[in-house]
């Protein structure tokens, strides 16, 4: 008997109170899809206290979204069903214990080699921990900041601001 049992199914996000903390945490924008990332919350559902130990030891726990703006529900279940795969079989899986993430695919996901969406999910997982991730660099300014001297801009071309 061989010990090549198929990879453990990782845990789902289903609550929205858990893809809105995802939300607000790093990022990564990848081709097929952008990957959010953060770190448990110390409570678990229901208020039940998880200490900080057993955080640490939880699995990553993922989560799939799939808009309407990529198709309709035949092509959606497929492109979730393709990263829920990727997600599953990458052994070992180098996310984070005591994390969740979120995957926002875009419809470039079914068009990619499924050997190519794993190497990008890959890549996302490493510079979602190293922290090269955008969301951690300074706020840019809007164009209206930069137009306007009031707000810290320079003037417009044509002369004083207005």
């Amino acid at each position: 008997m061989s010990d090549s049992s198929p990879p453990a199914t990782p845990h789902r996000l289903k609550r929205r109170a858990d893809f809105l903390r995802a939300a607000a945490g790093k990022r990564f924008h990848g081709k097929a899809f952008t990957l959010q990332a953060a770190r448990r919350a110390q409570t678990g559902p229901a208020g039940l206290g998880e200490t900080a130990e057993g955080l640490s030891a939880a699995p990553p726990r993922f989560g799939f979204t799939v808009t309407k703006k990529i198709g309709k529900a035949v092509v959606r279940n497929r492109i979730r069903r393709r990263l829920r795969e990727a997600v599953r079989t990458l052994d070992p899986l180098p996310a984070r214990a005591g994390h969740d993430y979120v995957m926002i695919a875009r419809a470039e996901a079914l068009g990619l080699a499924f050997a190519a969406l794993q190497a990008e999910l890959v890549r996302a997982l490493g510079r979602i921990e190293a922290g090269k991730t955008r969301a951690e660099s300074p706020p840019r300014k809007s164009r209206r900041q930069e137009a306007n001297p009031v707000l810290g801009g320079k003037p417009r071309r044509g002369g004083e601001a207005t």
